[in-house]
């Protein structure tokens, strides 16, 4: 006969994954429910006030200490652990888009506001109600294992990751701002994300993994003059267009682009009302993409260079604004390597991958820059489907299969219960 001894902390590890697994199947029907209610009554950033009742009122039945109208809508939810030791942090977003739904599902949106002086519909067509509804479902598991938790976990709900509205703040950095780290302050932090991937699916990447994003504003102002004569001024349409072909030469001559990608895309050009008349000023808008800090930093002071230049060169003068949004989202190295065994435990060695790098991005980033941070994406096209031809987020037709929902709950539980774990 064999005798196989296990250690004291190792069988309460493995029971208290056990008891998690339970919970996370007790709690899937409610999570589903969840998130069908949500997705069918979605709102836009900083809107989000039926959702944050609704998180609030389930994390005050769990017995959670829960802050309210953190950066406008945001809800934070307090679960302490038995013991004083180390607190995890679990983000979820609640933001809807100014998207039509086009799914076919019982509980599809109906919603309709006015969004830029537009009556649109409002989809979760990124798939946030999905977040949601699982960070509801991780709260209830949980609390039912608090006496087993040696530490604390924050459950941070964030309004506007979409971005806030023309004029407001909102978002991860207002969330910080105002304190939503402090009281106890996260020595580590987890989220996820849905994507059209096999459902089920964990994809992760240490270091970089989704782009920096920033605006572009370039006004090219010229001399106005008929479009026949036109050495008779100064026209700011041939400038503004080349400077758009320079800077397309920034990432493509003058970065390394075997070290890091980056995009300068120019997706809006406005001028002139007619014809036959060259007019005054030419505006352009765009996005920047970058993966690494520095490049960013150098990719701004290239553009700026290489605008001011061209139009000089022709005797326009030029104004060039970029608005910094979201940086690179971050997952800290030491801490995607030690939560691997976590993701690979909970969905299997051969639903864990490598993702590639991501130019969406995604203000997870801000609390990720305060402390060690790993960002995942969870798998939600069904079965009978291929990713690759699977409608993407901010799609219309985005549709997620609901077999995904509980795989977050446990990853997210899992992820929660090995760092505090690991590091008591």
């Amino acid at each position: 006969m064999i005798l196989v001894l296990i250690s004291v902390p190792a069988l309460a590890q493995h029971t208290l994954h056990g008891l998690l697994d339970q919970y996370a199947d007790d709690v899937e029907e409610e999570v589903i429910a969840w998130r069908r209610d949500i997705h069918a009554n979605p709102e836009l950033s900083n809107r989000e006030f039926r959702t944050a009742a609704l998180v609030a009122q389930h994390l005050e039945s769990l017995g959670l200490e829960v802050r309210t109208e953190v950066a406008h809508t945001g809800v934070v939810g307090l679960l302490r652990g038995s013991a004083d030791g180390p607190v995890v942090a679990l983000r979820a977003d609640m933001d809807a888009l100014p998207v039509t739904e086009l799914v076919d599902v019982p509980f599809a949106s109906t919603v309709r506001t006015t969004y830029l002086g537009q009556d649109v519909g409002v989809m979760h067509a990124c798939g946030h109600d999905n977040h949601v509804a699982i960070l509801m479902g991780v709260a209830t598991v949980l609390s039912r294992a608090r006496d087993q938790l040696p530490g604390s976990v924050k459950f941070i709900f964030q309004p506007a990751e979409e971005g806030a509205p023309a004029g407001e703040e909102g978002g991860a950095e207002l969330m910080l701002k105002e304190g939503a780290f402090l009281d106890p302050r996260p020595d580590a932090i987890f989220g996820l994300h849905v994507w059209p991937e096999r459902v089920g699916q964990i994809a992760y990447r240490p270091g970089s993994f989704m782009a920096s994003v920033d605006e572009l504003y370039i006004k090219v102002t010229g001399r106005q003059t008929h479009g026949a004569i036109p050495w008779g001024g100064i026209d700011p349409i041939v400038v503004a267009s080349q400077i758009i072909l320079g800077l397309q030469s920034i990432a493509s001559r003058q970065l390394p682009v075997t070290a890091t990608p980056s995009i300068i895309t120019v997706g809006m050009i406005r001028g002139g009302v007619r014809n036959n008349i060259i007019p005054d000023e030419v505006e352009m808008r765009g996005t920047i993409r970058t993966f690494l800090p520095e490049v960013r930093s150098d990719i701004e002071a290239r553009i700026r260079r290489t605008a001011e230049n061209i139009a000089a060169a022709s005797g326009a003068s030029v104004e060039v604004n970029i608005i910094n949004g979201y940086p690179v989202t971050v997952n800290d190295e030491a801490l995607t390597e030690a939560m691997l065994p976590t993701l690979r435990r909970v969905v299997g060695d051969s639903m864990v991958v490598s993702a590639d790098l991501v130019t969406g991005a995604e203000d997870f980033s801000y609390f990720a820059n305060e402390v060690p941070g790993l960002f995942v994406f969870l798998g939600i096209t069904p079965e009978d489907q291929d990713p690759a031809s699977a409608p993407r987020n901010h799609s219309p037709y985005f549709y997620t299969d609901e077999k995904a929902l509980k795989v977050g709950v446990r990853t997210l539980a899992n992820l929660a219960v090995d760092y505090m774990q690991a590091n008591q």
